[in-house]
């Protein structure tokens, strides 16, 4: 097995958290360990945490050499009670990379990839529902939304329409029956734009994997298990995820809630903490040789 990750905007992400041998930080998706390397060699105690079993064995193979390193099978969005039950109060700095690893997308038997006829999957965690379950179970209402919602696609009602017209004839198994679906709903005008799939394979795995319902508890969770002067650095790679973590970051940074005609704040709601930057973006360089960070997006919090 190998689980191949290129980590995107990695010394950005790396330098954002400050680390040092003093300070205990939890990669929330460590995947194949490209993170969690550099940090283990800076850190005084990593907490590596994936929900993928692949990846869980991998992280043994590739940080087994580090006796800094726990590893944490489990969801980031649970990382208030990873943090109590490994006996710690507080940690110093969060990494979540939330991005499909290459290993997930590349390797065909887990579903994530359009490009790849495989039985539709996308479970990162390789239990519970699965993409096939949401294409052939649900109302044709609920994937019409989920299809808008998480995928910001246009013709998500007539792809939901025919979806549910193609599983009546015969039940959905793969991901290029579900391609062919899609590019039987588009116009001829917008195959040109992008890969037609690609919208509505992003919203099923963030629908199979409750993806934003994971990164919103993440969010609550980290406020709380974060010390003095930590930091929350996340990778994101879609506008759902950027927005949400951009908008909590603001609200952090600006709890205020009096009239903005008001002279001074009477709230009495205080800063938690501030951005170091407002967000970072891959380089040129990182472009060429990893086409798929051109969406990816660094934002960091420091807690006061």
């Amino acid at each position: 097995m190998e689980f191949v990750h290129k980590s995107v905007l990695f010394d950005e992400a790396i330098d954002s958290l400050d680390i040092n041998e003093n300070k205990i930080i939890a990669d929330g998706t460590a995947g194949g360990g490209g993170h969690s390397r550099e940090i283990a060699k800076r850190a005084g105690r990593l907490i590596a945490i994936d929900r993928d079993p692949d990846a869980i064995k991998v992280l043994g193979e590739r940080l087994g050499e580090f006796d800094n390193v726990t590893i944490v099978r489990d969801n980031f969005q649970n990382i208030k009670e990873i943090v109590h039950s490994l006996g710690l109060e507080s940690i110093d700095g969060i990494l979540v990379d939330l991005g499909v690893s290459s290993f997930q997308l590349d390797t065909a038997e887990r579903g994530f990839s359009y490009h790849k006829d495989a039985p539709l999957d996308m479970r990162m965690s390789k239990s519970g529902l699965s993409a096939k379950d949401v294409v052939n179970t649900y109302s044709e209402q609920e994937l019409a939304d989920i299809l808008f919602r998480y995928g910001e696609e246009k013709f998500s009602r007539r792809i939901a329409k025919n979806i549910v017209e193609a599983r009546q004839q015969k039940e959905i198994e793969t991901t290029f029956e579900l391609v062919e679906i899609i590019k039987q709903s588009y116009p001829q005008r917008a195959m040109r734009d992008s890969h037609p799939a690609r919208k509505t394979f992003q919203a099923i795995r963030i629908e199979v994997n409750a993806e934003l319902d994971a990164l919103s508890k993440l969010l609550d969770g980290a406020m709380d298990v974060l010390s003095s002067g930590g930091r929350i650095s996340i990778i994101t790679f879609h506008s759902l995820e950027d927005r949400m973590v951009k908008e909590r970051f603001n609200q952090w940074a600006n709890p205020c809630t009096c009239p903005k005609e008001f002279p001074v704040c009477v709230c009495g709601k205080k800063p938690l903490g501030e951005m170091p930057f407002k967000s970072k973006s891959p380089s040129k360089a990182e472009l060429e040789e990893n086409p798929r960070a051109r969406s990816s997006r660094l934002r960091t919090f420091i807690k006061y």
